[in-house]
């Protein structure tokens, strides 16, 4: 079989849908299928609209023998994708990750909505790019042939303001790994030459990652225990992941994250964590995870300092390492495969 993967960013870029796009890719591989990779973010440096014509033509040529188009993404090379799907008659397959609508009107206005309210609340306000993304993505989402998202509760945000068919929609969940121990006890060993508790929150710097909040939170809890340390920067996904395997826990608390890798991998690393209740993966974690309101400062504070704790941190980090859960990149893929093969 011959499969595009339309994808908005690729490794070296970090990110989930990066990863996505980069495991799927090899997983198809390995099982003896043909696979090509059509990188929007190769041509981001051209104009906004040059690009996305440009990013079309490149699709359209690389489709004409192909057996369907995956696309890790749902605006930049989701809208021409799904153009090229429809002209060749080709199976196109959306796999959503964020939500590129609300994260660009959540930046311009500094509007700190949750995400779960967003499409309830705030379409009245978005400026008119914003409503030709709308309209955009909507039209590529009524137009693919399935659309894969990695939790109901995206699907359900998304249901009535894009008028999905839930006949075309799937859920494949996230990757989640088996427990991993990586081989950098040397270096840890410097890391670990203090006694500080470093809550690894790493991620861009993007209003809906609600930092400001986060970072006050913090401030209140280092008047109780000055050992809490926030660690916000974050570099290759190497030294990310170095990052997670040597910090105290993990912390996200923006204000609507589907399925964060960031929260899997400490899964995976058997490290504790608080989470944002505003995600998609509370069904899966709702029991190993320490869970807190995104808009309460308060609150993020008292489950930092709860977390802080070695009593509840011991009992929290047993919990994870009982976590047996495991959801293979070959599994994802066959899953993509099984949707694609349906009548």
């Amino acid at each position: 079989m011959k499969i595009i993967i339309a994808t908005g960013i690729y490794p070296p870029d970090i990110g989930g849908p990066a990863q996505y796009a980069r495991e799927t890719a090899k997983s198809w591989t390995r099982a003896g299928h043909s696979v090509t990779v059509c990188n929007f973010g190769a041509i981001r440096f051209l104009p906004t609209i040059v690009r996305h014509i440009a990013y079309f033509f490149w699709v359209l040529a690389r489709s004409l023998h192909t057996d369907f188009i995956f696309i890790p993404d749902t605006f930049s090379a989701a809208v021409p994708a799904v153009a090229v799907g429809k002209i060749l008659r080709k199976k196109t397959i959306i796999r959503t990750g964020g939500d590129f609508l609300w994260e660009q009107y959540v930046e311009r206005t500094g509007d700190l909505v949750l995400l779960r309210n967003f499409y309830l609340t705030r379409m009245e306000k978005l400026n008119a790019k914003e409503r030709l993304i709308f309209r955009l993505v909507g039209w590529a989402f009524r137009n693919m042939s399935a659309i894969v998202f990695s939790t109901a509760w995206q699907r359900d945000i998304f249901t009535k303001p894009y008028r999905l068919d839930l006949k075309k929609c799937f859920i494949v969940e996230n990757y989640y790994g088996p427990c991993e121990q990586r081989a950098c006890s040397d270096v840890l060993e410097n890391i670990r030459t203090t006694k500080e508790k470093v809550f690894v929150g790493g991620t861009r710097p993007l209003k809906w990652k609600n930092l400001a909040r986060v970072k006050e939170a913090f401030a209140k809890a280092q008047k109780q225990d000055a050992l809490v340390v926030l660690q916000w920067e974050t570099g290759s996904r190497g030294k990310f992941l170095l990052d997670i395997e040597a910090s105290h826990a993990v912390i996200i608390a923006s204000l609507g994250d589907i399925s964060p890798n960031t929260i899997l991998e400490a899964v995976q690393f058997g490290k504790p964590f608080i989470l944002t209740r505003e995600t998609g993966l509370y069904e899966r974690l709702k029991d190993i995870a320490v869970w807190i309101d995104p808009e309460n400062t308060s609150d993020i504070a008292e489950k930092v300092l709860w977390l802080a704790d070695d009593t509840n941190y011991k009992a929290q980090a047993a919990k994870i390492r009982a976590f047996s859960f495991t959801h293979s990149w070959d599994e994802i893929a066959n899953e993509v495969l099984t949707i694609y093969a349906r009548d």
